[in-house]
């Protein structure tokens, strides 16, 4: 008995969690649609000391379970990168996803969707991990590393607010065929944001449009 309860304790003090909260203007729908497209959340992370990258590797269903997709992330200068798969997708309610290999010991997001209204929703992030030991364990502050991890968290938060509630300048309607061509283009371009593509793309289109009207 004893031995199991120094299991707990040693697993709950290893554990660490990061969990975040924001409102956004916005129906259930749109503010579920956008982050069912997790490189979407990837463009928002790109503060000094943390910039992540996601690259899906494999989409099933819409970026539903099963899906694969790669994190590559700068945390304070340190380069880390695991790989994750969809655990769970229930729609207009809850996203999660575990990481599948790479430096954690463990590494689980889930992102909850609560309709408060008609056109408000509340989202909820919550980020669990167990630090890697050996080597990497001893470079990486564990107290930095979460305290870089939350920030991150609250500004992607706060710029997909942002966003959503703004002029929406980058489409959460689109069909996995239109999208899947998005993500190609996005290869082409060396994995630049989705938004950065989009401008490419419509510039031109521009150019064509101009050129047949002369």
């Amino acid at each position: 008995m004893t031995k199991a309860l120094n299991a707990d304790l040693r697993k709950a003090q290893t554990l660490t969690t990061v969990k975040k909260s924001i409102d956004i203007k916005a129906p259930v729908d749109t503010v579920f649609t956008y982050f069912a497209r997790p490189e979407h959340v990837s463009d928002q992370m790109s503060d000094k000391g943390v910039a992540m990258t996601v690259i899906p590797m494999e989409i099933k269903d819409g970026m539903g379970v099963g899906t694969t997709f790669r994190i590559v992330g700068d945390f304070g200068g340190k380069r880390l990168e695991w790989d994750c798969e969809t655990t769970e997708f229930v729609r207009e309610r809850k996203i999660s996803a575990k990481m599948t290999s790479g430096p954690f010991k463990k590494w689980d997001i889930t992102t909850e969707f609560t309709p408060k209204t008609e056109r408000l929703t509340t989202v909820t992030m919550t980020v669990n991990y167990e630090m890697p030991f050996g080597p990497l364990g001893g470079i990486i502050n564990k107290i930095k590393f979460a305290k870089t991890a939350e920030k991150g968290m609250e500004s992607a938060l706060y710029k997909v607010k942002g966003l959503l509630e703004g002029n929406g300048s980058i489409p959460v309607y689109i069909t996995l065929d239109a999208y899947q061509k998005l993500l190609e283009e996005k290869r082409k371009m060396n994995n630049v944001p989705v938004s950065t593509v989009l401008t490419a793309i419509l510039e031109k289109y521009s150019e064509v449009e101009a050129k047949a009207s002369n």
